[in-house]
């Protein structure tokens, strides 16, 4: 049976507090099936969550900024149907997207 693609799981971390934040990420981010995203909005830049994600999930998701502050952050983290081959994911560690 295939997954059809299901709305954006939505993650409000200002409203979390900081000690649960990444545990609830991951935790978020592991219930995705391949091709889903989540949308995580902050109130301040998510540098050690993305890194945290980088070392749990290598090359399997992308990052983009959609909207960087100053008072609120949105990220969309998107699954990867297949994990991203080495040197392909330079983009998605630094926050961009080709």
């Amino acid at each position: 049976m295939r997954h059809e693609q299901s709305l954006p799981t939505r993650l409000d971390l200002r409203e979390i507090p900081a000690e649960e934040r990444r545990l609830r990420v991951l935790s978020t981010f592991g219930h995705l099936h391949p091709g889903d995203t989540l949308l995580l909005t902050h109130s301040h830049p998510s540098n050690p969550l993305r890194y945290l994600l980088l070392a749990e999930a290598p090359r399997a998701f992308t990052w983009q900024y959609l909207e960087e502050g100053p008072q609120i952050w949105r990220i969309c983290i998107r699954k990867m149907l297949q994990p991203l081959a080495a040197g392909c994911d330079r983009g998605a560690r630094q926050g961009r997207t080709s």
